[in-house]
Parts: structure tokens; C-alpha cells; sequence
């Protein structure tokens, strides 16, 4: 994969985090909803920068969707927390692509990313983290044990 193909990849992700934390924030207990807002306001951050890190790339800004299918039914709050770490997951996955396929600045801001994503993921889990970020089989094996992905 290559540092464009992995950012546009990333840029989906974001794309969808976004969206879901729209359905995260709306459905949240009030009393994390700053954490959702938090996390909401820096994957559009992070979205926006990675329109102009594609566009700087040579390629075209792959765009929004006007909706993205959920993993999973929400019926309460409990349900949102579990939408936010699995959001997180799905972007700490991507950005372990771009980590993979970039170098130089580009890679480290990846890097940050993946980072960033992987705490909030153990966040809104709570004890429950995956050792290894962005590494899907990781990911899957902590799945196993109820501490990760629906």
C-alpha cells in the first residue's frame, strides 16, 4: 500500500468516526460527553489535515458518505460507549497502514494518531486495551476475551 492509499485510507476512517460520533454524542451518558466532544473535535481535526496530506499526496480527497452503517444496534448508553472504542479501533487500525507505508513527518503524525486513537479506545473500554494498536489480529484475539470490537 502506498503513503496515498493509506492516507485515503485513513481519511475514510476519519470520515466515519466522525459520523459516529455524532450517533456516540447523541445517545452518551451527560456525564461523558465531554470526552465524546473531545473525541469528536480531533477526528475532525485530524480529517481535515489528512484532506490536505492526500491533496499534497497527488490524489483527490476521498468524500464523506451522507450515512455509514453502524456495527451494531445502539439501544442505550451503554451501547454508545461500546460504538466509541470500536471507532477508535477501526482508526487505530488504519493509521497502523499509514504508520506502515509513510516516512518522515508523515509517519510520525500517523504514528501520534494511532497513538491518540489507541488511548481512547482503552478509555472508553475501560480496564480493557489491546497491546498492540492497529494490528488487527491483536484486536480480534482481545475480542475474544469481551474486552474490544462488537
Amino acid at each position: 500500500m502506498s503513503a496515498r492509499e493509506a492516507a485515503q485510507a485513513a481519511l475514510a476512517a476519519e470520515h466515519a468516526a466522525v459520523y459516529g460520533y455524532g450517533v456516540v454524542g447523541g445517545r452518551i451518558a451527560p456525564a461523558r460527553r465531554t470526552e465524546a466532544r473531545q473525541a469528536y473535535d480531533a477526528h475532525r481535526a485530524r480529517r481535515d489535515a489528512l484532506v490536505r496530506t492526500v491533496q499534497d499526496l497527488g490524489g483527490k480527497p476521498v468524500a464523506a458518505s451522507a450515512a455509514y452503517a453502524l456495527p451494531f444496534e445502539m439501544a442505550g448508553q451503554g451501547d454508545a460507549v461500546r460504538l466509541a472504542a470500536v471507532l477508535e479501533d477501526r482508526v487505530a487500525d488504519v493509521y497502523s497502514d499509514l504508520v506502515r507505508a509513510a516516512t518522515g513527518p508523515l509517519r510520525h503524525e500517523a504514528a501520534l494518531a494511532l497513538r491518540e486513537a489507541a488511548v481512547r479506545a482503552a478509555r472508553w473500554r475501560g480496564d480493557g486495551s489491546v497491546a498492540f494498536p492497529g494490528l488487527a489480529e491483536r484486536a480480534a484475539e482481545a475480542a475474544g476475551k469481551g474486552t474490544t470490537h462488537a
